[in-house]
C-alpha cells in the first residue's frame, strides 16, 4: 500500500476506534478562532499526538486537537489548530487533516485562518470571503504518484470554493449584519512575512490576501470530491502597505478582537450550510 494512504488509514481506524460519530463538516480553526472550538456540543475530544503518526502543530496558539459534536445543529470535526508547511513537515503531512476528514465522511471542509491584507479596499479586521486562491508559490500537494483511492491524476480546479456555499456566507453575512468582502488568497510558504516587492508581485497577480495555510488544504480536499469553502480575517495590511513593521503578536492580538463576530459567522453559515445539505 502506498506510505501515505497507509499512514491515512491508520489514523481513520485510531479515531473510529474512539468514537463512531460521523462529522458532516469539517472546520478548520485559523488563528484567534481556537476558542470556537468549546462551544462544540457533546464533544470528543482526539488529542493530534494521540493519533498515530498524525503531525503535531508546534505553533503556541494552534491547540493541536480534533473535537467532534453538534455546532450550529451541524455534526462537525474541527480542527482546533492545524499544521503548516513553514513548520517543517512534508506537504504530504500538512494536508494529512483535510484528507483524514474526508475519509471519516466530511460532505464540505471550511477554512478559515488569518491573513495581510493586498487589495488596498481592505482594512485590518475585514472578513474575505475566498473565491479563488493562487498556490504557485508552494509545493502542490498532490505531486508524486497518484493515489487512485483519493481521487484522479489531474483534478479540475476550476472552481475550488463552491459557489453555492459562497452564496450561503454572503445570504449568512447580510442576516447577521456582518460585512464580507471576497477576493482572491495567496498562500506562500513563510515563516517569514512577505517582502514589500512580493506583496507588489501578488497584488499585479489578482491576489487580494496573503498567508502561510489553506490553499494546499482545499486543494487536496477537492481531489478527494469534498466542497470547500473559506474566510480569511485581514489582521493587517501586508508588507509595503503597512507602513509598520509586521509581527506575529499583532496578527494574533487583532484576531482576538475580531474573534466573537468571526465565531458568529462561521457558526450562522454552518449552521445554514447544515440546512442546505439536509435538504439535498
Amino acid at each position: 500500500m502506498n506510505p501515505i494512504l497507509k499512514k491515512l488509514h491508520d489514523c481513520r481506524d485510531y479515531i473510529r476506534s474512539v468514537t463512531d460519530f460521523q462529522p458532516e463538516i469539517g472546520l478548520v480553526l485559523g488563528t484567534g478562532l481556537g476558542e470556537l472550538a468549546e462551544k462544540v456540543e457533546n464533544p470528543t475530544v482526539i488529542e493530534y499526538r494521540d493519533v498515530p503518526g498524525f503531525p503535531t502543530s508546534t505553533v503556541a496558539s494552534h491547540e493541536g486537537r480534533f473535537v467532534m459534536g453538534n455546532l450550529g445543529g451541524a455534526p462537525v470535526i474541527v480542527m482546533q489548530g492545524r499544521v503548516h508547511y513553514y513548520e517543517g513537515y512534508a506537504i504530504e503531512d500538512v494536508v494529512l487533516p483535510p484528507r483524514l476528514m474526508a475519509l471519516l465522511g466530511i460532505k464540505v471542509l471550511f477554512l478559515t485562518n488569518a491573513s495581510g491584507g493586498i487589495d488596498r479596499d481592505f482594512h485590518a479586521g475585514d472578513f474575505m470571503m475566498i473565491t479563488d486562491h493562487i498556490l504557485s508559490f508552494c509545493p502542490n500537494p498532490l505531486i508524486g504518484p497518484n493515489i487512485e483511492e483519493l481521487g484522479v491524476r489531474f483534478p479540475d480546479m476550476s472552481e475550488v470554493y463552491d459557489k453555492e456555499l459562497r452564496r450561503i456566507i454572503t445570504r449568512t453575512s447580510l442576516e447577521l449584519d456582518i460585512p464580507v468582502k471576497s477576493g482572491v488568497y495567496a498562500q506562500l510558504t513563510g515563516p517569514s512575512f512577505e517582502t514589500p516587492a512580493e506583496i507588489r508581485m501578488l497584488e499585479r497577480l489578482g491576489a487580494s490576501a496573503v498567508g502561510m495555510s489553506t490553499a494546499c488544504e482545499a486543494v487536496a480536499a477537492r481531489h478527494m470530491g469534498v466542497r470547500v469553502c473559506g474566510i480569511s480575517f485581514v489582521s493587517n495590511p501586508a508588507a509595503g502597505i503597512s507602513p509598520n513593521p509586521l509581527s506575529h503578536a499583532e496578527v494574533i492580538e487583532a484576531a482576538d478582537k475580531a474573534a466573537p463576530l468571526f465565531r458568529e459567522l462561521v457558526v450562522g453559515s454552518i449552521k445554514n450550510i447544515h440546512k442546505s445539505l439536509s435538504e439535498v
